[in-house]
């Protein structure tokens, strides 16, 4: 732990509960940093939203997280990534980390050369997306597939159980049915399907997301502002917050985090 005289403080929103799966990836690495999270679960899903009005949310959410002392946001939100990391990266001075699909680790490992991408269709339409292809997708095929109702089943803890499989193989099904041996999971709600989509796909198949590399980002940027881990015994705190209603966010964030958690509500000023 840096010797100043406050804790490290990361700020992560997402449109709802997804931004867990990023969140347990930074939790891993960075142990003793405080954490503020918000799932602006009265907003979800944002795939079907305009930019203006993602960019908005996003930078409500933001000015909230330097109220509680972020040193760096992360947007947790592939979609929320494309339409707003630009425009927040222009108003706020703090550092932000985004996401952004795995197409480049997948353009390596694919040996049938062709990679399937399972996304949100606000991801999948962005510029950012398509400047990803534009750079490394080469000589490989990449089909890409939206998946309505994945957002949705997550959202409400529905990880298992034969509507969701149903769901899940739909889509999956379409993917390696083409001949895709790998796919990028590109919304950070997905990986908590991610037992069911390797259930279906099979041993063959490689998935990728990317929380992993965005909590090694997030290590590495901190590390820019002065953050050194020295305390081995020191452990942060994590907050949670929800722009929707904090007694149905509990019982979900319970069920995704494996652990008991306080929810509150987000102040109205920024919901």
């Amino acid at each position: 732990m840096s010797d100043r005289n406050r804790p490290w403080v990361i700020g992560v929103f997402d449109s709802g509960v997804g931004g867990l799966s990023v969140l347990k990836e930074i939790r891993a690495l960075l142990p003793d940093v405080d954490v503020v999270y918000i799932a602006d679960s009265a907003h979800v899903p944002y795939g079907e939203k305009t930019q203006e009005y993602i960019l908005d949310r996003s930078r409500s959410l933001t000015a909230f997280l330097i109220t509680q002392g972020a040193d760096l946001v992360v947007v947790a939100c592939n979609t929320a990534t494309a339409a707003a990391a630009v425009g927040l990266r222009t108003e706020f001075s703090i550092p932000m980390v985004g996401m952004e699909p795995a197409v480049k680790p997948a353009m390596a490992a694919t040996k049938s050369g062709t990679v399937g991408v399972l996304a949100t269709t606000g991801t999948l339409a962005s510029a950012k997306f398509a400047a990803l292809l534009t750079r490394y997708q080469g000589d490989r095929i990449v089909i890409t597939e939206p998946c309505p109702g994945w957002v949705d089943a997550v959202e409400h803890g529905e990880l298992s159980g034969p509507r969701v499989e149903a769901l899940v193989a739909k889509h999956v099904q379409l993917l390696t049915g083409r001949g895709a041996d790998v796919l990028i999971l590109g919304c950070t709600h997905y990986p908590f399907l991610r037992p069911i989509v390797e259930s279906i796909a099979g041993p063959n198949v490689v998935v990728l997301d990317t929380g992993a590399a965005v909590a090694r980002q997030v290590e590495r940027r901190l590390g820019e502002l002065g953050y050194s881990r020295r305390d081995t015994e020191s452990f942060g705190k994590t907050h949670f917050y929800t722009s929707g209603n904090a007694l149905e966010s509990v019982a979900v964030i319970n069920r995704l985090w494996d652990e008991p958690v306080t929810v509150q509500t987000l102040p109205e000023a920024y919901i």
